[in-house]
């Protein structure tokens, strides 16, 4: 069928749409995969039973019966299912348009020297992958493409938690007001489960690791109607963007516990708060420059003035020697199998050495995962916003938080008092008075943003006054 034909008449049937969607090279592959996250039954693997890992069944049961499950048609049911999306095919779709496949090579020329930063290309880490792979470079039109992956509940009515994981791509080729357009965004897998992935979602990120190793190796042959050639498209991804927990499941260094941070990895400065059990990291004045104001200011901070200086970042290889152990280990959910790491033992926060290392030119990188600043400025707008209006059960001045104050020897004003069996916490100067909270609120009802700036904050501040900040 040719490219006219399917667009000539609507599809009389499901099967009919699967057909032209098959010859647009809009579908995709469905690969089984382990009820824990064990493995995938691909390649060598697609025609087994249950998982070589935890021995357990590929096939859904019947509860009653005890026998697989099957559809009409006779077919097993299986546990889990990805939806994978070739990449290929797509990549020469942005070819296929002569007005696209022109801006594909927008990047080409366009880097600025004038220190802002307005599109990839004029980043530091574009620039050294170019020194790096200068072949790869030559040619404008090899993809460079940034990788995101997010989980959410799919069933906005349901009651039962199901989170199910896109992971998709964007080609940074394109300008800064397309690259990042929702049409222009490549989806590249679906994975399913009723919980995240964690550590395991490298097992689904086979398919795609392997896709991108052959575009880097041999590439595609795509036509170019902008030159009317063919020409060998290559591709290379450049890094991940995510928000905190997904960094730890892509990256393989846990973001949780005393040594949290990415950046400074061992050298994390924390300490666990006595009243509240929380994990806290004030230490940080440290990455200030030597003669900041900040670094003397006792009062504002931990009681201390800061002489220290930041950790040295570990280097690629110091990063390697530290994953050598953890190359082969067992990614799974099954608590039978799963390889228990003891961090306290090895001195570091990692769980995985990340599949994203089979890609010959990732240790290469400058930098290698983003956090999405989005998710970093919305929790921190509600952890200030909880705390400035004091909205029970959002805000963070509680009366642990006041203890632990107590307990470091800082903030003397902010000390609980105690009146009889009870504890009362003096007034917070950052905390906002029933008068404030009303002019504040009025101030966000009657705020004008253009259009497409923010959603509609009138509704949101009429619910808050009336349920929550109770002015």
């Amino acid at each position: 069928m040719s490219l006219l034909a399917c667009f000539s008449t609507l599809p009389d049937s499901y099967k009919e749409s699967k057909k032209i969607m098959r010859n647009l090279r809009l579908s995709y592959e469905k690969i089984d995969a382990c009820v824990n996250d064990c493995m995938l039954y691909w390649k060598e693997k697609e025609k087994l039973d249950a998982c070589n890992i935890c021995d357990a069944s590929r096939w859904k049961t019947n509860k009653h019966s005890g026998k697989d499950e099957c559809k009409s048609n006779g077919k097993k049911i299986p546990h889990k299912i990805l939806r994978y999306f070739p990449l290929k095919p797509r990549l020469q779709r942005l070819f296929m348009c002569s007005k696209t496949a022109s801006l594909m090579r927008w990047h080409d020329g366009k880097k600025k020297k004038d220190g802002t930063m307005r599109h990839p290309v004029d980043a530091a880490a574009w620039e050294s992958f170019d020194k790096e792979f200068p072949e790869f470079a030559s040619d404008p039109r090899n993809v460079r493409l940034g990788l995101a992956s997010d989980g959410f509940q799919p069933f906005a009515n349901s009651k039962t938690p199901y989170s199910i994981w896109p992971v998709v791509l964007m080609p940074y080729n394109l300008p800064p007001y397309l690259c990042m357009k929702q049409s222009n965004i490549l989806l590249s897998m679906l994975i399913p489960s009723p919980k995240g992935p964690g550590d395991a979602i490298d097992i689904y990120l086979q398919p795609l690791i392997e896709e991108l190793k052959d575009l880097w190796d041999t590439g595609v042959e795509t036509f170019d109607p902008a030159t009317q050639h063919h020409f060998n498209l290559r591709a290379a991804l450049m890094w991940t963007i995510n928000d905190f927990p997904a960094y730890a499941m892509l990256s393989g260094w846990s973001t949780k516990g005393y040594l949290a941070c990415p950046r400074c990895l061992k050298d994390t400065r924390s300490m666990t708060l006595s009243h509240g059990g929380k994990e806290c990291y004030m230490e940080h004045r440290f990455y200030l420059p030597k003669n900041h104001r900040w670094r003397k200011d006792k009062d504002s901070f931990d009681g201390k003035v800061e002489h220290g200086l930041p950790p040295e970042p570990c280097s690629i290889d110091e990063i390697l020697l530290q994953l050598e152990d953890l190359e082969n280990i067992v990614l799974s959910k099954d608590p039978h199998v799963k390889t228990k790491i003891n961090h306290e033992l090895r001195g570091d926060n990692w769980n995985k050495k990340s599949i994203f290392f089979e890609l010959p030119y990732w240790r290469k990188h400058l930098l290698r995962h983003n956090l999405d600043v989005m998710h970093i400025e919305k929790n921190i707008c509600d952890s200030v916003l909880g705390t400035i209006m004091n909205i029970k059960g959002k805000t963070k001045d509680t009366i642990k938080s006041r203890h632990d104050l107590e307990a470091m020897g800082i903030r003397p004003t902010l000390h609980p008092v105690k009146e009889g069996d009870k504890y009362k916490m003096p007034p917070a100067p950052f905390t906002f008075f029933p008068a404030e909270k009303q002019r504040f609120c009025k101030f966000l009802k009657e705020l004008k943003v253009p259009d497409g700036f923010s959603s509609n904050i009138y509704v949101s501040v009429s619910t808050l006054r009336k349920e929550k900040f109770q002015v």
